[in-house]
């Protein structure tokens, strides 16, 4: 690599929003290193990547609806992939031989990939006074723990000071602040940055659907894979939103919404004059700004498509076991006027057709975030692994 090399470790699990934020940032950082990310999770078809930066795919590990390891080589059992993975990583340590070794999430979350987690870190210590520099790439909101909260913050802070050189944080501090889902009992000693939100460039390309704006509610939910209740009331309700708003209704189903519930939303599709499904698309945001309205799950990039596009939004928070990252960060803009939300408990058509005639007349404000992430995380990256810009 004829760069200075950074190693990029990302797992998403359920969604997409983990590897669509670590592309972002990789193709940020790309532009002064060379780039190889480690992917964990499974990789969605025509997935665009970035100038500069390698994939390394590992046998993908997810969660299934329980939170549990699962294996998405039906050919590999979990603990076959787990043993293939750890091997990769450290080959590929080897291989790059980093300035700079950056972890998405761990050892703020990710506890289920410790198995592989701590090695790499133990294997990239080892190299002493040349080691590479430690990072963890940290998303706005943490998920909280009703039981065990302190003894897992500080097990945090144990696993990070001494290793960890710089925790970079993806979020506006006037917005939120790290200590508001992180309250450990012992001093975290690594220093936080803040970086502001992360946001893919402009691409620059049309939305798929082509030509003007269009009198139509744009229904989506990230990868898709916990997406179905969001999709079946949106399906039970576009025929009541068509006669009281002359909107129609299409919806995004994402590369992960399991191929039953796609079938079924083609079928219903093709039944009705009002109602259109969409498997994935490239550019979210653009085709939320061609929309009249948007309803949506909560996660950090669709979030970030809500603000750029400025399109009147419902935001339905995934909540389910203990998930609360969604329904904060939904909860504070709507606080300051951005969106409206339906909590995932009262998710109905009834309920959506009533947020949505309330949208008519609903004018969100700015939310002045700073959303200079991608940027910013690049020139940090590069100033922690002693790189000029």
């Amino acid at each position: 690599m004829s760069r200075p090399g950074l190693l990029f470790y990302c797992q998403h699990a359920l969604g997409l929003g983990h590897l669509v934020r670590s592309m972002a940032l990789a193709g940020g950082l790309a532009e002064q290193l060379g780039v190889v990310l480690l992917n964990g999770g499974q990789m969605p078809p025509d997935t665009m990547i970035p100038a500069g930066v390698q994939v390394v795919n590992l046998p993908a590990l997810g969660y299934d609806r329980g939170f549990g390891l699962i294996s998405h080589d039906p050919d590999l059992s979990v603990d076959q992939a787990k043993e293939i993975r750890r091997q990769c990583l450290l080959d590929t340590l080897h291989r790059v031989d980093p300035k700079v070794v950056l972890i998405e999430l761990y050892p703020f979350g990710r506890n289920k990939f410790s198995f592989e987690l701590e090695p790499l870190i133990e294997a990239a210590m080892a190299r002493g006074v040349d080691r590479p520099r430690l990072i963890c790439s940290l998303r706005d909101i943490l998920v909280t723990r009703p039981k065990g909260q302190l003894r897992h913050d500080d097990k945090v802070v144990q696993r990070a000071n001494g290793r960890f050189d710089a925790v970079l944080v993806h979020a506006d501090p006037s917005f939120v602040c790290i200590e508001e889902s992180f309250q450990p009992a012992i001093p975290l000693t690594v220093p936080v940055h803040y970086t502001g939100f992360v946001v893919p460039p402009d691409t620059g390309e049309q939305p798929v659907t082509g030509g003007p704006a269009l009198r139509r509610v744009l229904v989506s939910a990230g990868g898709g894979m916990v997406g179905e209740p969001l999709f079946r009331a949106a399906v039970a309700a576009h025929g009541e939103v068509a006669r009281r708003l002359g909107l129609t209704t299409t919806i995004v189903a994402g590369p992960f919404l399991p191929d039953t519930a796609w079938a079924w939303l083609q079928a219903e599709a093709a039944g009705s004059a009002t109602l259109d499904v969409i498997r994935r698309v490239d550019d979210l945001r653009a085709e939320m700004q061609r929309s009249t309205m948007s309803v949506s799950q909560g996660g950090y990039n669709t979030t970030m498509d809500i603000l750029r596009a400025g399109v009147p939004a419902v935001v339905v928070p995934f909540a389910d076991g203990t998930e609360d990252e969604q329904t904060r960060r939904s909860d504070r803009l709507a606080t300051r006027g951005v969106l409206r939300t339906i909590p995932a408990d009262q998710l109905g058509a009834e309920r959506i057709v009533t947020e949505l005639c309330a949208l008519a007349t609903f004018r969100p404000r700015p939310a002045a975030l700073d959303l200079t992430g991608r940027e910013t995380s690049a020139r940090l990256v590069a100033e922690i692994a002693g790189v000029s810009r």
